[in-house]
């Protein structure tokens, strides 16, 4: 039987069908609409309806962290187990998640509900990486490690760990405030097909002037990935299903292997970046034995 929960929040955009087999706990981010309306990230399903009321919004709505009762609730019942929890999450650079988890956490150990045992780890990343730093997580526990080793293999895994994605524009993030390191292509953002990483936060790697430039790019990446000997990855996207199949065909041909998971990002990160991003990251195998 484990001895650690790995809990992380809905940033992570893993299959609802993937945490649940694995018995991850995912904290959902909120999305707010307007003073009048917040939904949980969770409870938004109708990823179509959501983004066609983006492209038509004159504002955009923002989001927002968890709260410390969030993940008091979430923690509770399985130090109550008498688990140790390891809870990873979305880059402090982008979002306060990180430091909810952290005062729940003290809280609990304030109120003599076992708070010690629990090991906050900021993933500085988000989506389909932060993805992949759960899993290389949840392998260890459920392999029987102990909280410290489980913490480990997060580290090792995201130490490991490359993603790239493409976006149409960098006006979301220009609009929502995440922009980061990208700043300096702002003025070019409507004439180019940017590329990015994440590392604590948006990070530019790339600009090249057409989508089926930036498609192929990710491709490329892909390769480098395989001869780097990471062959544990995934296709990320957002509103984009067909550009993502095509991607998944291609990644098959060159890592020689099916994906570990393909998943379309939520409105959290999708209030940022807007439809259309394509993204393609891996991992060493090793991390999720």
């Amino acid at each position: 039987m484990p001895h650690v929960a790995v809990v992380t929040d809905t940033t992570a955009n893993l299959p609802r069908e993937m945490t649940a087999e694995l018995d991850v706990t995912v904290v959902p981010l909120y999305v707010i609409f307007g003073p009048d309306r917040t939904e949980r990230e969770s409870d938004i399903t109708d990823y179509r309806a959501f983004f066609e009321e983006l492209r038509r919004a004159e504002s955009l709505p923002s989001t927002s962290q968890p709260s410390i009762g969030d993940f008091m609730g979430a923690y509770a019942p399985l130090l109550a187990e008498g688990l140790e929890i390891v809870s990873i999450h979305i880059s402090s650079g982008l979002s306060g998640t990180c430091h909810s988890a952290v005062q729940a956490a003290e809280q609990l150990a304030r109120d003599g509900k076992g708070g010690e045992r629990i090991r906050v780890i900021d993933s500085s990343t988000v989506a389909g990486a932060l993805g992949l730093v759960v899993l290389g997580a949840s392998a260890a526990a459920r392999a029987g490690a102990t909280g410290e080793a489980v913490e480990a293999r997060a580290h090792a895994t995201r130490a490991e760990l490359k993603m790239w994605f493409a976006v149409d524009t960098l006006e979301f993030f220009k609009r929502g405030g995440r922009i980061g390191a990208a700043s300096a292509w702002i003025g070019s953002a409507l004439r180019i097909k940017p590329i990015l990483t994440v590392e604590r936060e948006l990070t530019p790697v790339e600009r090249v002037r057409t989508g089926s430039r930036a498609f192929e790019r990710l491709v490329g990446y892909a390769r480098q990935r395989h001869e780097a000997g990471a062959d544990a990855w995934a296709v990320q996207h957002i509103f984009a299903e067909e550009e993502a199949r095509r991607l998944v065909e291609r990644c098959t041909e060159v890592f020689g292997c099916e994906p570990v998971f393909v998943s379309e990002s939520g409105p959290v990160v999708g209030t940022h970046t807007g439809p259309g991003l394509l993204g393609v990251g891996s991992i060493p195998a090793r991390m999720l034995e």
